[in-house]
């Protein structure tokens, strides 16, 4: 009952505001010509008192009565023109108008509340709705409870912990670099909670890796080397900066050290290929591959040479390479040559296969000078033939 109460005066009032204008009169215009007249006939008595005391003759008496006069009756006839104004009134359209405003005012408005509102729930207070058991709650409602209940007790870090991807989910960036920021302070640094700081940043820039956030990255992998999210937004940061080179040789890293069937493996592989495409002249980068066995004079060569060329030129020599160690197996700096070409060439594979050949082939010692290359190298699990 109360609400209908207060839907009518509400109704009643903006009824009201708009009849208000219809029915004010406007002010009639001030009626100047009629002090004009006043003046006209003061004028007229200073001419005939001047005449009495023979400031001016007769004839100049005369003439200057008969221009006030012409202007006494100009003024007095625009006078009473002016009386003659009909003020504003209500005429028959004005009634109209406002008869019609009252009634559609109310009735449109009745009649789409009806259609589109819901008279018959029931009052819904903001406590009682937090209050409501969570199974119920809508997320923003959840939201609006953990945020009270953290109002109310700032150093509760599982609150901060759980409200801060819920903000990030929900496109408040900023908010989840503030709750990522309290669960490191009152819960202590972890590496997920350091992404989570990291892309809360990120996105807050709008996308853009800043110094800070590359940081906070950095600190996550810090703390857990083995998840290569944090190396991915770090990439991205670099590409950013046009530090294309870094970022092309920590993909190739990447790819060296993730499994063969990981699912960005793709996406990865077609990221380095346009940063090769990007990066004038490294396709791939023949200063790794001058240290695995190329002369000082086939490097000037290639240095002339097209991306394509030169990457088919690097090619033929690691193959060449190859073919020399069938030959001689016994060679531990060829075989080393060997694997870090294909690591260079992002052919993990191959690098493993390459290291699995060699440990059949050389002595324990030399073997295990190749398995700390290849932990170098991030090469695990090395196939056995």
């Amino acid at each position: 009952m109360i609400f209908w109460i207060v839907a009518a005066l509400l109704t009643v009032g903006a009824t009201l505001m708009v009849l208000l204008p219809l029915t004010r009169r406007i002010a009639p215009p001030a009626v100047d010509s009629q002090h004009d007249v006043e003046v006209y006939r003061d004028q007229l008595v200073e001419v005939n008192a001047d005449e009495r005391r023979g400031l001016i003759d007769a004839t100049s008496a005369e003439q200057a009565r008969a221009e006030i006069g012409r202007r006494l009756i100009e003024a007095a006839r625009m006078a009473a023109a002016e009386e003659a104004v009909v003020r504003p009134v209500k005429s028959a359209t004005r009634e109209w108008v406002t008869l019609v405003t009252v009634i559609a005012i109310p009735a449109l408005s009745w009649a789409l509340y009806t259609n589109l509102g819901s008279p018959e729930l029931p009052a819904q207070p903001l406590a009682e709705r937090l209050s409501k058991p969570a199974d119920q709650a809508t997320p923003a409602e959840l939201v609006a409870r953990a945020e009270a209940h953290l109002k109310l007790n700032p150093d509760d870090g599982e609150g901060w912990e759980v409200l801060a991807p819920i903000y990030l989910r929900m496109g408040r960036p900023a908010d989840a670099v503030t709750a990522y920021r309290n669960t490191i302070r009152i819960r202590g640094d972890s590496a997920a909670r350091q992404l989570g700081l990291g892309q809360a940043m990120t996105q807050a820039a709008g996308g853009k890796v800043t110094p800070e956030a590359e940081a906070v990255f950095r600190r996550a992998l810090e703390l857990d080397p083995q998840d290569m999210r944090p190396q991915f937004f770090i990439i991205d940061g670099w590409m950013q900066q046009g530090r294309l080179t870094e970022a092309r040789d920590m993909i190739r890293e990447l790819l060296a050290k993730a499994p063969a069937d990981v699912p960005w493996r793709e996406q990865a592989q077609a990221a380095l290929t346009r940063l090769d495409d990007q990066i004038d002249g490294d396709a791939p980068d023949v200063s790794d591959v001058e240290r695995t066995g190329p002369s000082s004079a086939e490097i000037e060569a290639a240095a002339g040479m097209s991306g394509q060329d030169r990457a088919e030129m690097i090619e033929g020599m690691v193959v060449s390479l190859a073919q020399k160690l069938e030959k001689s197996p016994d060679d531990v700096e060829g075989w080393e040559r060997l694997v870090r070409s294909y690591v260079v060439l992002n052919r993990p594979n191959d690098a493993l296969a390459a290291l699995g050949r060699a440990k059949q082939a050389l002595a324990a010692e030399d073997a295990a000078r190749l398995d700390s290359v290849a932990a170098e190298l991030g090469l695990v699990d090395a196939p056995e033939e």
